[in-house]
């Protein structure tokens, strides 16, 4: 089993403290494509919104997240010896690899099965985390009375 990734906030606050410190650098990387794409001032202001740059926020918080990767056996250990998450997995039980991350801000655990392109599957269970996890944490709709964002993230 082997790690990708860095984020796996252990309260709420801290995900949206994570989450926010990407607005500026979202807004960096939109205007560097826009003018990659050669979009004068007049398209930037009708094209680039401000859903254009939270979107490009989402996915630079996504591709942070901390996946595990193992075989099935080790994904099923690893579930046996931490029974206060809940799973959410998608995928075949029958192939041999699983891709997880571990979210303690919401007790849960996000899962993917694959059998061959890893790649892949790390960056469709880090989507799958932010839309089934954190969207609702970073938008502020799940309260955490448990910290004060200040807690390090494992």
């Amino acid at each position: 089993m082997d790690t990708e990734g860095t984020v796996a906030p252990t309260t709420a606050a801290a995900a949206r403290e994570r989450y926010e410190a990407f607005g500026s650098t979202a807004q960096v990387v939109v205007k560097e494509v826009a003018k990659a794409m050669e979009m004068d001032r007049a398209e930037y202001r009708d094209r680039v919104t401000g859903d254009v740059v939270e979107t490009a926020r989402d996915a630079l918080f996504a591709s942070t997240l901390e996946v595990r990767v193992g075989t099935r056996e080790e994904f099923d250990q690893w579930v046996d010896d931490h029974d206060e998450y809940e799973v959410r997995e998608t995928g075949s039980e029958h192939v041999d690899n699983v891709v997880w991350h571990v979210a303690p801000a919401a007790d849960t655990v996000v899962a993917a099965t694959y059998q061959d392109e890893r790649e892949a599957a790390v960056g469709t269970l880090r989507r799958q985390a932010f839309g089934r996890v954190y969207r609702d944490l970073v938008a502020g709709e799940t309260d955490d009375a448990t910290g004060d964002g200040n807690e390090p993230d494992q």
